[in-house]
């Protein structure tokens, strides 16, 4: 069986709560980093972005067709120009003349319907204009959330780094007092025990499982001398012993 000291097995309870301070920190640091705030701002940004570039192309497409529509009244105006300066010098036959006069009337209603046209998208093109600034808007606001939830998540994992590492440092600086195959027993109990590998026998019951020790059991630990290394026969973890083991 295996030994040490009394004094190394006490200091293992102490290791084990820095191991067990440092996978908490661990679980800490795990639950900041995956902030749902953040991942539903960061979403909602990604959304945003899209439906900016959607309006943007709108905006585009409809500034070509406005333009089009423009282009489209000022041919008919300038026709209509020409016709009516023709008509108002008087020159040509009588037949001349009349079909100038109702070329210019149906150009007046040509006129009038691309100048609606021209209305309705114009209309449109502010519609756009203003959706998009109400969406910048929005888009801003959501981007000063996101940063200021990011700064926030941030500062927590710095505080949470520097805490990992004082403990770490302690940890290290304890490890180095304790017998060298003692800890590295149960560093080894560790791994395979979800990160506990020691626990203090208290009131009969394992502190690690948090099991009863059984009569026979209990027995035959009080029958070991105070430097063996004693294992929990529920979980397999050191068990270490102290005065209020109730032994």
């Amino acid at each position: 069986m295996a030994k040490a000291a009394v004094a190394d097995q006490l200091n293992l309870l102490e290791l084990q709560a820095l191991d067990t301070k440092l996978a908490q920190l661990a679980h800490r640091a795990r639950t900041v980093a995956a902030n749902p705030e953040i991942a539903d701002a960061e979403n909602q940004s990604s959304a945003s972005d899209r439906e900016l570039v959607e309006i943007d192309t709108a905006i585009d497409d409809t500034r070509r067709e406005l333009t089009r529509a423009e282009n489209d009244v000022e041919l008919v105006a300038t026709r209509i120009e020409r016709d009516q300066k023709r008509l108002d010098s008087g020159s040509g036959t009588s037949k001349d003349l009349t079909a100038l006069q109702s070329e210019l009337a149906s150009l007046a209603k040509r006129r009038s319907d691309l100048e609606d046209v021209e209305l309705e998208v114009m209309e449109r093109m502010e519609a756009l204009n203003v959706r998009r600034a109400e969406h910048q808007e929005a888009a801003e606001t959501l981007t000063a959330t996101l940063s200021n939830l990011s700064e926030k998540r941030d500062a927590e994992l710095a505080g949470i780094k520097a805490e990992e590492e004082a403990v770490r440092k302690e940890r290290e600086q304890l490890a180095a007092g304790i017998d060298a195959s003692l800890v590295a027993s149960y560093d080894k109990i560790r791994a395979n025990h979800n990160g506990v590998g020691a626990g203090a026998l208290h009131q009969k019951r394992c502190e690690a499982c948090r099991m009863e020790l059984n009569p026979r059991d209990l027995a035959d630990i009080a029958k070991r001398a105070e430097d063996d290394v004693v294992r929990c026969e529920e979980c397999g973890r050191i068990l270490v012993r102290t005065p209020e083991s109730g032994l």
